[in-house]
This record gives C-alpha cells, sequence and structure tokens, in this order.
C-alpha cells in the first residue's frame, strides 16, 4: 500500500465520508434514524390494536423496552431489542460493503437504480413476511433501509423545499421526479466553505432532481462537467470544479445547516416504508417481524426421532405439549411460535411451524413411531432443519434413543448454534432392563448409542450450552419438566460451566434482587455438590435439612435444584471424576444480547457483524445490548474460558440506546463464553444500586481462517445463484478442505479443497439452484465451512437468501362504487348508510387477497363475484353517526390500495374514492410522525 494511500484511508477512517453517520455523535446516524422509526412503526401498530379492543393505549417514553410494555407484550423486551439491532447492523453494513456502488446511496443522480434496490427488496420482505419467514425479512429491510435514508442526505430532496418523504421510492410503477439529465449542469462552485447557495436557481425552481458525485482515488476520481459533488475531505471530486457539496450527512457537512431535516424526512421515510410492510403483512404478522407478541418471545421447538422404539417419547412429548398449552396459553409464558421437525432414516421432515397452539397440538398427535431397525438416524439433518427456521436464541430439544448417521453434519450445525445462539437439549432414553446392564465404563448412554456416537452429542449440547439428559423410557415424564420450566419467560443465564474429564472445582455467580425461580441443572453420572450462599450458609445437594435448596430432584444423569433467591455472590463446590456440567438460571427482566462485530478500517468508520467466528489470538469487538431496563448499564464484559479459569476483559464503551461496544485485547484461542456485569440505579436497593450478571449459554470458538461472503442478494427459482466467497489464513498454509451445506437440500456445486499460503487469500464460488416450485418468500441457508490441513481449525459463514419470484404486478387493487344509500337525519342514531364496492386487481394483476376496514364502525361483508375470482364485492352498512369508512386492499404480490368513502346528509356520492398506496399516509401520518420526531430530536 503507498503512503498516499494509506494516509487517504487514515483520513476516511476518521472522516465517516459519506451516508449519515453510523456511530454515535451529535448528528443523527442511521441506527439513531432507524430505531426512532421501527419505535414510531411499533406505536402506531399497538395503538390502533389496543383502540380495535377497546383499550386505552399512552404514549410511553421512546426506548424499546417501554414500547413492548405499552404493547401489552413486556416479555417481548428483548425479542424486540434484537430485532432492532439486526436491522440496523444490517443497514449500517450496506456502508461497509458497498461503499462505493453509487446506486445504494443514491449518488451520481442514480434514481432509479437506487429505487430498484428498494422496490426490489420490499417485494422480499412482503413474500418473507407472507411465509412467516421473518428473520429474512428483517434481513432486507434492513439492507432496503440504507439507500432509502440516504435519499435524503445525499440528493437534494430538502433543498427543493419539500416536507415529507419521496413516497414513490416505495414504488416501482410511478416517477420518481423531474431528474436531471446527465448533461445538465446542476451545481456552482461554494463560496469557499460556504456551500449554502451552490446548487443552481433553475434547478431549484424547475424542481429538478439532482445528487452529488463520490470519488475516493486521487487523480482518478471525475465527474461530468457541471454537476455536483456529495462533498468533503475525502471525496476528491469536490476538488473539481464546481468544488464543494451537497450533502447532509452531518451538521459539518457541505450542507449540513440542513442535516436535521434531512435526517427527520429519513425518519419519516422509514415509517413510511414500514406502515407499506405493515398493511401487506396486517399488523400482528408484521409485529412478529419486529419480535413483539403476547406472551414469550421463546418458540417451543421439538426434534423427534420417529422410529418404533420412539413410541413412549412421543406419548411423553404429547403429553408435555399438552401440559404447556392448557396451562400456559394467553399467559405471558405462552410461546411465540412452535415448531416441529420428525426425522429416522432415510427421511427428516417436514417442519411445521406454527402460531397456533392447537394447531401445534394437532402436528404432535399426528406423530406415528413406525420403521427402524437399523442402528442410526438423521438426527443433525433433522436439527440443522430447526435451526434455520426457529428465531435466534431458541431453545430446541431434540429426542431420540439412537446414534446420529448423519455424522458430517456435526460442523455445520455447530456453526449454526453458534450463529443463533440456540439453546440444544438432547433427551437421550433407552429401556429400562438394557440401559442399566450395559451402561458400563464406556459410557453407553442408551442400548444403541456408543460412546464415540454420545460424545457428538455432548459436544453439540456444551456448545450450545444446553444438556444432555440420559435417561430410560419410564424415567423420561419426570425429564420433561426442563421443558416446561425452559419455556417460562424471561429466563436469564447466570453461569454456565462444564469439565470434561471431571475435576473438584470451585464457581461463583453473582444473583441479583431481580432475580426469581433460582435454579441450578446438573448433567453427571456421580458429583458431590455443595452450596454457599452470600451469608456464608452451606449445604450439601443431598442434604434435605438445609435452608438454601428448597426443592431438589434427579432422574437419571439430571439433577435440579431449586434455591432461596438470596442476592449477593454463591459458590458452587463440585467434585468429581466424570465429566459434569453445570447451569445457573432464573427469571429476571434484565438480560443481554451481543454481536461480535468487526470495526471498519476501509473505506469508513463504522462496525459490521460478523457472520463467521472472530479472528484468534488478536484483538476484537463486541455490540453488546441490556434488555429489560432503560436505566441499566454495562460495567464489565469478560470473555471466559469454557473449560478453564482463564478470562479477557474488554474496555466499554456507550453507544447509546442500551448499546455498548466492547473491545478486547484479544480473542480467546480456546472454546469462551461471554459474562456481562452492569448495575442499574432504577431497583437500587437502600443502600446502593443492584449489581446483575449474566452469561451467554452458548460457547464460541475463534479461528485464525477468515471467511467472506455477501448474502444481500434474492435468489429466484429456476436461475442458478451463484455466491462467491473468499478465504484467508494468518496460520499455517496448505490444502484447505472446503464443504458447503444449505438446509433446503437445493441441488449446489462448489469447490471440494482452496490451496492457501499464510497472509494470502483465495476465492471460490458455491452455485445453488432453488426448484422452479419454490414459493416466493422461502428462503435458504446456506453454511460455507473451511477446515485447515489436519482438521486443527475451522471457520464457517453463515448465509440466509431470501427466494422471490419475479413479479410483474406492480399496481395496486382498485375500487369501484356500485352504490351509496342513506336514511339519514338529524338523529344520527335511528339512521343508517350502505354502500356496495367492487374491489378488483386489473386484468394482469394477481389478485385480491385480503380486504379489511381500515376505519368504520359498520359492519362490512365479502364475496367472490360469480365467475370471476378476481373480483371481491364489498357491502357494508353503518350507523351515520360514523360517516366515514376505508378499505385496505392488498393483492397476492403485496401491493396496497385504500379505498376512502364518506357519507354525510345531503351527499349522494363518496366524497372520495382513492388506490394511491397509503392514501391518507403521506398528508397526515407521516406528518403527525414527523412532528413527533421533532419533538424527539430537539
Amino acid at each position: 500500500m503507498s503512503s498516499g494511500f494509506a494516509a487517504l484511508c487514515l483520513l476516511l477512517l476518521h472522516s465517516g465520508a459519506q451516508g449519515f453517520g453510523i456511530l454515535p455523535g451529535e448528528s443523527l446516524n442511521h441506527l439513531e434514524i432507524t430505531e426512532k422509526a421501527i419505535l414510531n412503526s411499533t406505536l402506531q401498530v399497538c395503538r390502533a390494536l389496543a383502540q380495535a379492543e377497546g383499550i386505552d393505549f399512552t404514549f410511553p417514553p421512546f426506548t424499546a423496552d417501554a414500547v413492548a410494555v405499552a404493547c401489552g407484550a413486556p416479555e417481548s423486551s428483548k425479542s424486540f431489542r434484537q430485532a432492532i439491532t439486526f436491522i440496523t447492523l444490517r443497514n449500517i453494513r450496506v456502508d461497509i460493503r458497498h461503499a462505493l456502488n453509487a446506486s445504494f446511496h443514491f449518488d451520481e443522480e442514480m434514481f432509479v437504480q437506487g429505487r430498484k434496490i428498494i422496490t426490489e427488496g420490499i417485494q422480499a420482505v412482503k413474500a418473507s413476511n407472507k411465509q412467516e419467514n421473518f428473520e429474512a425479512a428483517r434481513q432486507k429491510v434492513g439492507e432496503v433501509l440504507h439507500p432509502l435514508q440516504d435519499f435524503y442526505s445525499h440528493s437534494n430532496w430538502v433543498e427543493l423545499g419539500n416536507k415529507l418523504p419521496n413516497s414513490n421510492l416505495i414504488r416501482s410503477d410511478t416517477s420518481i421526479g423531474n431528474i436531471a439529465d446527465k448533461s445538465r449542469a446542476t451545481c456552482r462552485n461554494c463560496d469557499g466553505d460556504d456551500c449554502r447557495n451552490n446548487i443552481l436557481e433553475d434547478i431549484i425552481e424547475e424542481k429538478v432532481l439532482t445528487s452529488g458525485y463520490f470519488g475516493i482515488v486521487p487523480f482518478a476520481s471525475t465527474k461530468p462537467k457541471g454537476k455536483c459533488s456529495h462533498g468533503g475531505a475525502v471525496d476528491q471530486t469536490s476538488f473539481i470544479e464546481p468544488k464543494g457539496g451537497i450533502n447532509k450527512d452531518y451538521f459539518t457537512a457541505s450542507h449540513g445547516h440542513l442535516h436535521t431535516d434531512a435526517a427527520n424526512l429519513a425518519i419519516a421515510a422509514t415509517s413510511e416504508l414500514l406502515e407499506d410492510i405493515r398493511e401487506a403483512a396486517g399488523d400482528r404478522p408484521f409485529l412478529q417481524m419486529l419480535g413483539v407478541s403476547k406472551g414469550s418471545s421463546k418458540a417451543l421447538c421439538f426434534v423427534i426421532d420417529t422410529t418404533k422404539s420412539m413410541s413412549d417419547d412421543i406419548e411423553a412429548v404429547r403429553t408435555v405439549t399438552s401440559s404447556i398449552i392448557n396451562s400456559e396459553v394467553g399467559t405471558e409464558n405462552e410461546p411465540s411460535v412452535y415448531i416441529l421437525v420428525p426425522f429416522n432414516d432415510p427421511d427428516f421432515g417436514p417442519l411445521k411451524k406454527t402460531t397456533d397452539p392447537q394447531v401445534f397440538k394437532t402436528y404432535i398427535n399426528s406423530l406415528l413411531a413406525a420403521g427402524g431397525g437399523d442402528e442410526e438416524e438423521l438426527s443433525l439433518s433433522g436439527l440443522q432443519l430447526a435451526l434455520t427456521s426457529a428465531p435466534s436464541n431458541s431453545e430446541v430439544f431434540l429426542f431420540t434413543d439412537a446414534p446420529a448417521k448423519d455424522k458430517q453434519l456435526k460442523s455445520t450445525v455447530a456453526a449454526l448454534i453458534e450463529r443463533t445462539q440456540t439453546v440444544v437439549n438432547f433427551m437421550i432414553s433407552g429401556s429400562t432392563v438394557l440401559n442399566r446392564r450395559e451402561r458400563n465404563d464406556d459410557n453407553q448412554i442408551s442400548p444403541r448409542i456408543a460412546a464415540s456416537d454420545a460424545q457428538l452429542y455432548r459436544d453439540l449440547a456444551q456448545a450450545s450450552g444446553g444438556l444432555v439428559i440420559e435417561v430410560t423410557k419410564s424415567e423420561l415424564p419426570v425429564a420433561t419438566s426442563i421443558i416446561t420450566e425452559s419455556t417460562s419467560s424471561s429466563l436469564v443465564t447466570l453461569l454456565q460451566a462444564s469439565r470434561s474429564p471431571g475435576k473438584t472445582d470451585t464457581f461463583s455467580f453473582i444473583v441479583d434482587e431481580t432475580v426469581t425461580n433460582l435454579r441450578v441443572y446438573i448433567t453427571a453420572r456421580s458429583v458431590n455438590v455443595t452450596l454457599i450462599s452470600p451469608t456464608g450458609e452451606s449445604q450439601q445437594s443431598t442434604d434435605t435439612t438445609g435452608s438454601l435448596i428448597t426443592a431438589s430432584q434427579s432422574v437419571g444423569n439430571f439433577k435440579t435444584l431449586l434455591l432461596k433467591s438470596q442476592a449477593g455472590l454463591w459458590e458452587i463446590k463440585m467434585v468429581s471424576t466424570n465429566p459434569y456440567t453445570l447451569k445457573v438460571i432464573g427469571k429476571s427482566p434484565i438480560d443481554f444480547l451481543f454481536d461480535f462485530v468487526e470495526v471498519s478500517q476501509i473505506p469508513f468508520t463504522g462496525y459490521d457483524s460478523l457472520d463467521t467466528r472472530p479472528r484468534a489470538g488478536v484483538n476484537g469487538s463486541l455490540l453488546v445490548s441490556l434488555t429489560g431496563s432503560d436505566s441499566a448499564t454495562v460495567t464489565e464484559v469478560t470473555l471466559v474460558e469454557s473449560s478453564g479459569s482463564g478470562e479477557i476483559k474488554g474496555v466499554v464503551e456507550p453507544q447509546g440506546s442500551g448499546n455498548f461496544l466492547v473491545h478486547v485485547d484479544m480473542i480467546p484461542s480456546v472454546e469462551f463464553v461471554v459474562r456481562v456485569k452492569g448495575q442499574d440505579d432504577s431497583v437500587a436497593t437502600i443502600t446502593s444500586s443492584i449489581v446483575f450478571q449474566r452469561q451467554s449459554p452458548t460457547n464460541f470458538r475463534a479461528s485464525n481462517l477468515t471467511i467472506t461472503a455477501d448474502s444481500s442478494s434474492i435468489m429466484v427459482p429456476g436461475t442458478p445463484f451463484s455466491v462467491p466467497f473468499s478465504v484467508i489464513t494468518s496460520g499455517v498454509g496448505g490444502n484447505f478442505t472446503i464443504r458447503s451445506t444449505n438446509n433446503r437440500g437445493f441441488d449446489s456445486t462448489s469447490p471440494t479443497n482452496l490451496f492457501l499460503e499464510t497472509g494470502n487469500s483465495a476465492n471460490g464460488t458455491v452455485t445453488l439452484s432453488a426448484p422452479l416450485n419454490t414459493p416466493s418468500g422461502a428462503d435458504v441457508t446456506l453454511t460455507i465451512e473451511v477446515v485447515a490441513p489436519e482438521g486443527e481449525d475451522t471457520n464457517y459463514v453463515v448465509l440466509r437468501f431470501s427466494i422471490v419470484n419475479t413479479v410483474t404486478d406492480f399496481t395496486q387493487p382498485v375500487c369501484e362504487l356500485l352504490s351509496l344509500q342513506s336514511n339519514c337525519s338529524d338523529n344520527c342514531s335511528s339512521s343508517m348508510w350502505k354502500l356496495s364496492v367492487k374491489v378488483s386487481d386489473g386484468a394482469e394483476g394477481t389478485g385480491v387477497e385480503r380486504v379489511n376496514l381500515r376505519r368504520g364502525n359498520g359492519t362490512m361483508n365479502t364475496s367472490l363475484a360469480a365467475g370471476n375470482e378476481n373480483i371481491t364485492l364489498i357491502s357494508y352498512s353503518s350507523s351515520c353517526c360514523s360517516p366515514d369508512m376505508e378499505l385496505l386492499v392488498v393483492d397476492r404480490v403485496g401491493n396496497v390500495g385504500t379505498c376512502l368513502y364518506n357519507y354525510r346528509e345531503g351527499s349522494q356520492a363518496a366524497l372520495s374514492s382513492s388506490t394511491k398506496v397509503i392514501h391518507l399516509f403521506p398528508s397526515i401520518l407521516v406528518l403527525g410522525l414527523y412532528i413527533l420526531t421533532e419533538l424527539v430530536i430537539h
């Protein structure tokens, strides 16, 4: 790298270059813009739902936790925060990975190309929501919000005097506006550092759209004659006449005096896009996309062996499922989603997923135990399918009495566990007689599972922070009590540890005043356990006379202890020569989320979430988010060795909105967990603030391998889809094994190996093909693994791609008023009005999918027109005291139209009827949001 280019990169690092900022500062950044809009939109939906149910709604403080509470979903606080963080990180990623692609930033007057990114992304979001693939929807939302927001900072939309967003950016069948011709001059030189009047008068007067050119390479960056530049010290085009720039990214930017106006419009435009997605999806699915749902945010996920020997296990699952559903439906512990994946040999799946508990009961009751006879089953294939479909931070229960036939998927499953931070528990059962007779020194845990097979399950359970519970068939119903406990909302992990081989060790953990239902889970074949409370009192786990253990239960290798919830520092002494695992959990609203992130150095300052393992032995970063308290703060983040006592503490930097950027000097080269300590002043004791400790259940590994690939593209069924990737090693070079797998079994090709030299990179490509009959809105998870020579090191990249059929229907459904009648009088309560409307999607449309009454207190009925399923007939009647009605019409690809009708005394026709997308939103709702954000900002 030349010294001049190095200096340029250093300048880029400190300047932030183009786009609203992606790190905190005085100016509003992409993270803050996105979060404000999401909170706005969520509140609008929750208020509408409350009003429909006749419930008073009070606007809360503008935080994720407070909004979740206001929405009647306090247990969704963590998943809501997780969704916001995921969306904002995907937004920020655009600046890192597509920094110099003008289309992603509306630079260089690429308005058509920028809008195409937005509209195609919206189509993917709507299709994904329709299939309840909410993670894929969130991913694409984040990607399209970045260019949408940049439009208001990089174009002259604000300078043209516009006070509302450009609604045509989220539609592909309309004109964006009067775009400047490539040969038309748009700017003059700035007056020194003053660029307030550098846009030409005729451009302003004629309302012509333009945006700045941008380039970072000295002597190679160009722009057409007379065109505006982006501006700033990094932009080399800003030194070419006309000099200066027009961006509004920061208060200190060329047009920084308009930064607040641009940021407010970006917030309103983001809200408008979210409103369009909401109307296409419906209120409840929209909230699910954002991680908000009544009851627990947890999923109930079963992966079940269905061979003949598993009939007792299936019956136990039926019993526990019925118990959970019967006792928790309508409570804060009701699971947000239910997932079932059966497996045997030679089949696994299909995955069944529902939010309806009664439907899930039907799924469970339809399971049949049949077949089998061989020793191995496709347990890891079933688990892989579950991990790619369950929400992140879920808990999975796998039931089997057989070893895995698909052992080659172990590293893929481990990668998915790390990426999703999902806990996997293995419920291993065997017959009473054989299980006892054949359990010997080889650690056999089932008549069909030998030591090496058992170790595979133990390794995966340990990686996830889960348990391997070994019981007889008759003991299984008792062991399944852990499932009921795990569905409890607001569960947090205080301590997670394992020792293999076993050894005497003492573990400590902090219990704070918010923790209740304090439990210890132990898996071991022979272990002595001593508990020491914060006051120094001790009790053996076998002692029934002490006061620390209020209840205990043992079954198979599994022991559970219910402890007295006493605040302070606890200790547990474990004495055993056999392998054991220890887990301490409790119930508390305060918890944390985190992502490993890579701080960007070229070309722009920021951080990108990792889809891979972090680099071993070098410095690294994490983005930590607290949930459950608006006043809590992080005081310490430590990477703790999973099987030892080594610790590496990080430096914590507050980022605002409950986020903290943590830098560590070195990522451990051995397996580790993440421990967070903090304090909360809002629930202070008489003497001080509470001090809390939480730990990640998931165990993580670092790697000397780095693998990169991008998941921003959209797959089209029947069209080959290429995924280029790059690998670099900082360890020993040689021939590296490449393995690629996908959760849908799509046909794919990829290299089987790459030769790498230390410090150098090599490239490869995976090609996937989705069958033509793949439903639009499906997604596929691709895992690319790299294994070093001799298997001494591994890394992976996990990518999720949306699959969307080519859309040709871009027009909204239309309404035709057939009749409007009334007998309204001065006494409105005793008079009625009614109308009939024909709704259709046009000859080339995909057809009307849903018609909802968006406004009005009357009665609406719908029916299909005889002989034409593309026409829906609407009849509506209402008291004259409710003179307005509005229809929301959605077609099969998510185009949204609204039709507004009004009757007042003396009127014989609808006062207005419109099929414009979000009919009243630009003029009323966005304005309201605009005012709200103004109040929030100022």
